[in-house]
């Protein structure tokens, strides 16, 4: 003889719920199952999706020079603190008319400025930002061991 299970069903009022759950992700958001925040992804898997609501943007992680290795990113939520010096972070969003508008802002030793803009980019945008991105990650590497030789030259002089 089977037994049916007995189900209860709670209240749905307004004061029994404390609103949507922080932990779930939107149905819209280009996330990928088992997505962990800490992997860099490909940043082609995202490209074609906007920006999802709880990030500021996509931070750039890796510019490989070949084309045939995608760009790797990580996605920042809105409540990180400002960008560390030498750090690219994307964001893009539909175009009013076709495409996409794409930002990039480059992290600096007090401050964030605007690195560049792609205006009604295509869909292959990725690969248009590739050599921007590129050449800054590459002058801000140069910048730090510039300012560490420096730094260790006038340690070596006063001592």
């Amino acid at each position: 003889m089977r037994t049916a299970k007995r189900t209860t069903s709670r209240p749905t009022s307004a004061t029994s719920s404390p609103g949507p759950d922080p932990r779930r992700r939107p149905k819209e958001s280009p996330i990928p199952t088992g997505y962990r925040p800490h992997r860099p992804r490909p940043l082609d898997r995202f490209a074609l999706h906007p920006v999802p609501p709880w990030a500021s943007g996509a931070l750039v992680h890796s510019v490989p020079a070949h084309t045939s290795h995608p760009i790797k990113v990580l996605w920042v939520p809105n409540t990180a603190p400002r960008l560390p010096f030498g750090r690219i972070l994307l964001r893009w969003e539909p175009a009013p008319e076709a495409g996409w508008d794409v930002t990039a802002r480059l992290g600096l030793a007090t401050t964030v400025v605007p690195l560049a803009t792609w205006p009604a980019a295509g869909d292959d945008w990725p690969r248009l930002v590739r050599p921007t991105l590129r050449e800054v990650t590459g002058l801000c590497s140069a910048l730090t061991v510039a300012t560490a030789a420096l730094e260790l030259a006038n340690r070596l002089a006063d001592s």
